[in-house]
């Protein structure tokens, strides 16, 4: 099944490295279904192959890297084609519509202020050949993508219940290899005991807190002012970067954090930024798809956090005509 993001993109050497390492340049197949996703996830508009590539340039992608993302993604289901006469056009799939929606209310609800803490870890210990290689990648992807980080190697933990569907999901990637425990911690005397806490690097973490408040507070207070191509640019780049905030912090006891943990500063950060900047930039995505387009301008729609919150659905459409992907793609 396809993917419209990674686990790779948040954690690029699972299980060593804990936070993104930094990248030179943008990552064109990320941007571009960002890019669709914040534009036309409401309708499933089918846009003009040069009109995205067009959006992609004003994002540092060259022409090259767009056309090589944009075919990428239809190969792997994330984007289905279609054509007019020597003209194409690409929209998100229906199962990747419907993944990232999903996706855009797990960010928010993720980020949002947590219920009380009950004191217990959920414990994941596993045991797997090491010839068994792609399915312990699988399974790693799996539990980053449930909030959970290794104690040790092959015991891993949140603060949070395994629902129903997470344990179904890891039953199927283990095939038995793996238990379940939930509990409090027991304290040890010694000085060698570890904290659970312990699993995630939170300095690191707050670090990532910090340049993230420092690069976008200064936005946040003139987006009206800011021009429609940079609205876009920088509505794609808050969004890329504030999407790996609920891998990295899964919601974690904030008793167990430093005072003053960052956590709702950046997430009405983020608010402030991606809805102050949907009205310019809606219009500035609506004037290249336009410029592009060879007949009627497909409909353009930016959404808010409260959308994304609500849960933004794609209206049901029929299959163009000469549609070529094929469906099945999600975030996790």
């Amino acid at each position: 099944m396809a993917s419209a993001f990674d686990i790779e993109e948040i954690y690029p050497d699972e299980p060593s490295v804990r936070l993104p390492r930094r990248q030179s340049g943008t990552a064109p197949q990320g941007v571009a279904v960002t890019l669709m996703a914040d534009y036309t996830l409401r309708t499933r508009a089918a846009l003009p192959s040069a009109a995205i590539v067009a959006l992609l340039a004003e994002a540092g992608v060259s022409s090259a890297g767009a056309r090589t993302a944009i075919s990428r993604l239809a190969r792997r289901g994330v984007l289905e084609r279609s054509r007019a006469g020597r003209n194409s056009s690409y929209r998100l799939s229906r199962s990747v519509a419907a993944s990232l929606s999903a996706g855009g209310h797990w960010i928010l609800a993720s980020t949002s202020p947590a219920a009380p803490w009950d004191g217990c870890w959920t414990i994941v210990a596993f045991s797997l050949p090491q010839d068994h290689s792609a399915q312990r990648r699988a399974l790693r992807g799996q539990l980053r993508w449930l909030g959970y980080a290794p104690l040790y190697d092959g015991l891993w933990i949140s603060p949070h219940e395994l629902t129903r569907a997470a344990r179904a999901r890891l039953a199927q990637l283990t095939l038995g290899a793996v238990t379940v425990f939930r509990g409090r911690h027991a304290e040890l005397d010694a000085a060698g005991g570890r904290p659970p806490i312990e699993a995630w690097d939170i300095t690191a973490i707050s670090r990532q807190y910090d340049e993230f408040l420092r690069r976008w507070t200064p936005l946040a207070s003139r987006t009206g002012s800011v021009d429609g191509e940079a609205a876009v640019r920088a509505r794609t780049e808050v969004m890329d970067t504030y999407r790996r905030f609920p891998t990295l912090d899964p919601r974690l006891p904030l008793e167990l954090l430093p005072a003053g943990w960052p956590r709702q500063a950046a997430r009405e950060l983020f608010a402030a930024v991606y809805d102050g900047l949907a009205e310019p930039a809606e219009r500035h995505v609506r004037a290249v798809v336009a410029a592009h387009a060879a007949g009627a301008s497909p409909e353009v729609r930016a959404h808010t956090t409260a959308d994304l919150l609500a849960g933004v659905r794609a209206h049901p459409c029929a299959a163009p005509p000469g549609l070529t992907g094929a469906p099945g793609a999600s975030l996790a």
